[in-house]
């Protein structure tokens, strides 16, 4: 927590308890769209926040690159509190992230695509986003 209170600190804003309540939430929750934060300051504090402020803080700490943002298949806009690299799976039956950190994966795909060039652009950020859905086990079948 000190070290968002610092962060905010760098940028100029304050550690309202607004801030702070969905800084813990999105510590606990670790991918969370604003409902999901929302209903988590809710549930724990018993704040009664509104989605629409929850939102808005959202998208202003990941404007200023202290969360990072995705739109996922079901068009809502979920937030990272991980900014460091890694790669993200992402569950289109739950509409759920998961990191998935494999350094040198990371390292052979920035390896290939840092020696490409891509007209008209240049990279600036590599964001990997697999998309699956969970396997399920099955029981084994009884004979009986």
């Amino acid at each position: 927590m000190e070290q968002f209170k610092t962060a905010l600190k760098r940028h100029s804003l304050k550690a309202t308890p607004q801030r702070l309540a969905v800084h813990e939430a999105m510590l606990n929750l670790g991918h969370a769209s604003a409902d999901m934060v929302t209903e988590s300051i809710r549930m724990t504090s018993g704040t009664n926040v509104t989605v629409a402020s929850v939102y808005n803080i959202l998208t202003q700490l990941s404007e200023l690159g202290i969360y990072r943002h995705r739109m996922s298949a079901n068009n809502k806009m979920y937030f990272d509190v991980n900014t460091f690299r890694h790669i993200h799976i992402y569950d289109r039956e739950n509409h759920s992230y998961k990191d998935l950190i494999d350094e040198e994966l990371m390292e052979l795909i920035e390896g290939y695509l840092g020696r490409r060039k891509f007209r008209g652009f240049k990279i600036e950020d590599i964001d990997i986003q697999l998309v699956g859905r969970p396997t399920r086990k099955r029981s084994p079948v009884r004979k009986g």
